[in-house]
């Protein structure tokens, strides 16, 4: 007997909630605008930063958006301004994400 049979014993009429795997859906939870996502490179101090520009979504949306960037790239970055900063040059991932999201992006620089 694993926890979700006990669980269903204890808690009949509990239904739990589904997740994203189960729903099989990729909906993200935020805005997806039309026009591109500016994806640049630039070095800050020294140290190679992306920068992702142009995204008009809600503060929320930045913050939801951000988080999963950091998430799946394993790597600090921040937003401030409307511009969502990732640490380290991760261009080509940025946008792979990004397009699997549903975003349009759009490479700025060499």
């Amino acid at each position: 007997m694993d926890l979700q049979d006990q669980l269903k014993k204890l808690f009949p009429d509990h239904e739990p909630e589904k997740t994203m795997n189960e729903n099989n859906s990729k909906k993200p939870d935020f805005w997806l605008q039309d026009a591109p996502i500016l994806c640049k490179y630039e070095k800050r101090k020294g140290k190679p930063v992306t920068l992702l520009e142009g995204y008009t979504g809600a503060t929320e949306d930045f913050k939801k958006l951000t988080g999963l960037l950091k998430n799946k790239l394993q790597v600090g970055g921040s937003f401030k301004n409307d511009i969502i900063l990732i640490q380290g040059n991760n261009r080509d991932r940025i946008m792979e994400l990004l397009k699997e999201l549903g975003f349009s992006t759009k490479r700025v620089g060499g």
